[in-house]
C-alpha cells in the first residue's frame, strides 16, 4: 500500500498533466500509440497556448520529458520506447 506522501505526489503529476498552466493537452494523449501523432498533439497544443513560458518547442518538450520522468519505472517499456519515439518525433515536426 502506498504512503501518504506517494498518494500526495501521484494526485500533484495528475494535476499538472491535467491543469498545467503551459499546455491544454488533448485527453489520453500519453496513452496513444503512435509517435508521430503524440508529437503533433502536442505540437499543436504548445502553439495555440498563450499561457506557455517558453518557446512552444520547448513547452511541448518539457511536458513529454515530465510524464517520462513522472512515470519512472512505473511505465511499461514498450510504453516508454513510443514516448522517447515522440520526442524524436517532436524535434522533426518542430524542425530540430
Amino acid at each position: 500500500m502506498a504512503t501518504k506522501s506517494e498518494h500526495d505526489d501521484d494526485r500533484w503529476s495528475q494535476d499538472v498533466t491535467e491543469h498545467s498552466d503551459a499546455l491544454d493537452l488533448e485527453e489520453d494523449v500519453f496513452t496513444w500509440d503512435d509517435p508521430a501523432r503524440i508529437a503533433r498533439s502536442l505540437q499543436r497544443s504548445a502553439e495555440a497556448s498563450d499561457r506557455r513560458e517558453g518557446t512552444p518547442y520547448q513547452s511541448a518538450m518539457s511536458m513529454l520529458t515530465f510524464y517520462l520522468n513522472r512515470a519512472g519505472s512505473t511505465l511499461p517499456e514498450e510504453r516508454r520506447r513510443t514516448l522517447e519515439q515522440a520526442k524524436d518525433e517532436l524535434r522533426a515536426v518542430f524542425g530540430r
